[in-house]
């Protein structure tokens, strides 16, 4: 199986039902007991292009029994309605992945008043009670900074994964940088102090099939949070290649970001 096809997500996911993962989405994580469990694995999922992509995702899953949420930028690239109502019609969570300060040029009360009028579009498709800030690479603005000021739990939203969720129990895993060691690459989609420690015991993957051996292998902590970013993910050659050099130039201009 090729690494970021359809395929090996399905791979992915059936081998930590079968190693007795449950597989939650981010809401049940904030609201439930599920703390508490032996093992769970949050899916998480920023919708940041090729929403058709995020479906497909959305199928297996279903097909799978598994939960999982899907965060939506206020971008056409992310933002198709038909989509978000099919996913949330499969019983998935729907968020939004808010950028609100870039988009108003750090202004914050103006990035305030932007957050809850696009809050309350995504609550047309869904009863939306998670948020998740969306990277920005390119921005100098970092999109959690509007809770300085204000604070997302006044307007109903439960929770924010890199705010609320307890990284000294829960172990992050992203797909950023189409690998899944691409917090060396990363602007913003890591988590600092945490990060060095899980490097340090060895808990560092590049590809899906290093995942999977690992899971297999029982060296997945217990508790995890893995985050893709669906428009990696397709069986369908052309795109994937496609995805690859896209992926490999953008992973050369971050690293001249950190860098600079």
């Amino acid at each position: 199986m090729r690494d970021f096809s359809l395929d090996i997500y399905r791979a992915l996911l059936e081998t930590l039902l079968a190693k007795g993962y449950r597989l939650i989405d981010y809401r049940q994580y904030v609201t439930t007991s599920c703390r508490q469990d032996d093992k769970f694995v949050i899916l998480r999922h920023d919708v940041d292009a090729r929403p058709e992509n995020s479906l497909r995702t959305a199928q297996i899953e279903h097909s799978l029994g598994a939960k999982a949420t899907y965060y939506f930028r206020v971008d056409k690239e992310s933002n198709n309605p038909e989509v978000i109502r099919a996913i949330a019609a499969l019983g998935h969570e729907i968020g939004y992945h808010y950028e609100d300060m870039s988009l108003c040029d750090g202004k914050v009360d103006e990035a305030w008043s932007h957050f809850q009028t696009w809050l309350e579009y995504f609550r047309q498709y869904y009863a939306v009670e998670t948020i998740c800030m969306h990277g920005a690479p390119t921005s100098k603005w970092d999109g959690k900074d509007l809770w300085k000021k204000y604070d997302y739990k006044t307007v109903g939203i439960l929770g924010e994964p890199y705010l609320d969720t307890d990284f000294a129990d829960v172990f992050y895993l992203t797909d950023t940088g189409r690998c899944w060691d691409g917090y060396k690459v990363s602007v913003r989609d890591k988590i600092p102090g945490h990060q060095e420690e899980w490097t340090v015991k060895g808990l560092t993957w590049h590809t899906t099939p290093q995942l999977l051996q690992a899971i297999e292998a029982d060296q997945l902590p217990a508790h995890v949070m893995i985050t893709t970013h669906p428009q990696r993910w397709t069986n369908n050659k052309a795109a994937w290649l496609k995805e690859l050099v896209l992926q490999k130039t953008k992973n050369c201009i971050k690293k001249l970001w950190i860098k600079n």
